[in-house]
């Protein structure tokens, strides 16, 4: 049983888990195909990758 002054693992984690968790849960709670899902995460990499190029 979970004690309530014990605290949630990611409330502690950084924050690229807390957005990956965020985002699974988006995906799975949508029934979002595998697929589908990584074409889309490849073109949100990119797209991020290409300002992270642009802003330096």
């Amino acid at each position: 049983m979970s004690d309530n002054k014990t605290p949630n693992a990611l409330e502690n984690a950084p924050a690229e888990i807390k957005l990956a968790v965020d985002l699974i849960y988006l995906l799975e709670s949508n029934d979002i195909e595998p697929n589908t899902a990584i074409a889309a995460l490849d073109i949100v990499r990119k797209d991020y990758e290409r300002k992270l190029t642009t802003a330096n």
